[in-house]
């Protein structure tokens, strides 16, 4: 008899431990649950509370702005297993949607230089989402990648968008932590028409998003003098860091939605060649150009056809910086055509190798607006003029502009070439890696590969 009851309590064990290990699958990692939803439905029925922004030209910091500042931040989520599986998970979504906002770009700037945030366009989605009602919310969930496995029409098939900015923000968190040689900072601005009421639950939503946010009003039926106040808001905010590059403010717009995003790392190791080094823009054009040098044990493949090279690089203690340049002859625009975007292949199957890497110091700027890449993506109603934002105002709201702008710098500490370190392993066989002509980058969040930047340099001396 005891022996039977020995085995039944090892049965309710394993059972136990069986049922721990059940797959779940992603998306209700970041889905409403049945209690999350009947609290929902209470909060629609209290109604919601809303406020005025204060005009744009007020010299005063308005009372809900302190407010802001005084609330306590969403703090970055422990990396448990858990919070690993969302990372994973939404990195990925990341990734893809950045890489369609990259290839919109690309095609409109052919020739020039292209750089963008794919967290800070993703986290802008999920910003709207979060205050999208009905189809306008289906449609943007969708866009995001969220697609029930059901497909029951219920709450507990609408993703929390709560959870998502959770996890974009640690991200960026990981990126900023204890980490002196690389300086990271996020600012969103909200501007609405005179008058439009904002929902605080909605402000308050996008509170964790990033470092500062500001709420203020500007009339947009000037466009022009709309433009030049937003911008000098902006640029005083900042201390001069920033800047918001605004044109066609369409006079009927209630809404405009402006985030910036920056990443300066000053690489320790890398130091500054004593002469510029020649980069080649075209078959035409080489210029001159200040190059660092850098020397260690960094990933690297060369892709099956030989048409391209990667190289990852860490640039800090928690962020990689990877390099994709032409070889064999190719240029780049034959290999972004190629390239595997829809997918991270080309981030995959690197080996350390010994490297002597030479690449152009970078100060690169980008603005995008969201309102543009949707439409050219033959998504132009997704928040235009019919869409339902009902959980960022009771007006019938139009969104005018939603403006990514991104900046990254990469520079050394200052200090001159010292003797070549490569003579001092006289065993070791380095490969000498030089970009000096035009190649893609990207900016990646070290634990969970998110990848924060994308871009192309053509030119080193053009900063946008």
């Amino acid at each position: 008899m005891k022996r039977v009851a020995d085995l039944l309590c090892l049965l309710v064990f394993l059972t136990a431990v069986t049922c721990d290990r059940v797959y779940v699958h992603p998306f209700y990692l970041f889905s409403f649950n049945k209690s999350t939803c009947e609290e929902l439905e209470s909060l629609v029925q209290e109604g919601k509370k809303t406020f005025v922004p204060v005009s744009i030209e007020s010299q005063t910091t308005p009372a809900y702005e302190d407010d802001l500042k005084d609330k306590d931040k969403l703090e970055a989520p422990s990396l448990s297993s858990r919070g690993r599986q969302k990372l994973s998970f939404v990195k990925d979504f990341v990734y893809v949607l950045g890489v369609r906002f990259y290839r919109e770009l690309r095609e409109a700037r052919r020739g020039q230089n292209v750089l963008l945030s794919p967290t800070s366009l993703y986290s802008s989605l999920v910003s709207f989402y979060l205050g999208a009602s009905n189809q306008t919310a289906t449609d943007l969930q969708s866009l995001l990648g969220f697609v029930p496995p059901s497909g029951d029409p219920d709450c507990t098939s609408r993703v929390d968008g709560h959870k998502v900015l959770s996890s974009l923000r640690m991200i960026e968190s990981l990126v900023k932590s204890g980490d002196e040689e690389l300086l990271f900072s996020k600012t969103l601005c909200l501007f609405s028409a005179p008058g439009v009421p904002l929902s605080e639950q909605f402000v308050q939503d996008l509170l964790p998003s990033a470092d500062t946010l500001y709420a203020r009003a500007v009339d947009f039926t000037n466009p022009g003098e709309a433009a030049k106040q937003i911008s000098a808001f902006v640029e005083a905010r900042s201390e001069g860091r920033s800047k918001c590059f605004l044109t066609d403010i369409d006079p009927s717009a209630d809404l405009l939605f402006a985030v910036d995003v920056r990443l300066a790392v000053n690489l320790k190791q890398a130091s500054r060649l004593k002469e510029p080094q020649e980069f080649q823009v075209d078959s035409d054009t080489k210029v001159l150009v200040p190059m660092l040098s850098v020397t260690g044990t960094f990933k690297y493949k060369t892709d099956a056809s030989g048409t391209f090279s990667v190289v990852e690089v860490p640039i800090s203690k928690t962020a990689l910086l990877v390099l994709l340049q032409p070889i064999n002859g190719s240029d780049l625009e034959h290999v972004e055509s190629t390239l595997p975007l829809q997918s991270s292949a080309w981030l995959q199957q690197l080996s350390p190798r010994e490297i002597k890497l030479t690449l152009p110091e970078l100060t690169i700027e980008g603005s995008s607006d969201l309102q543009k890449l949707l439409a050219d993506m033959e998504l132009p109603a997704l928040l235009g003029k019919g869409a339902d934002l009902s959980k960022i105002s009771d007006t019938n709201l139009t969104v005018g502009k939603v403006i990514n702008t991104a900046f990254f710098k990469l520079t050394s500490d200052g200090t001159d070439q010292p003797e070549d370190p490569t003579a001092q392993k006289e065993d070791v066989v380095f490969l000498e890696v030089t970009l000096n002509k035009p190649f893609l980058f990207a900016v990646f969040e070290e634990k969970s590969m998110a990848m924060l930047f994308l871009g192309r340099v053509t030119n080193p001396l053009h900063g946008a």
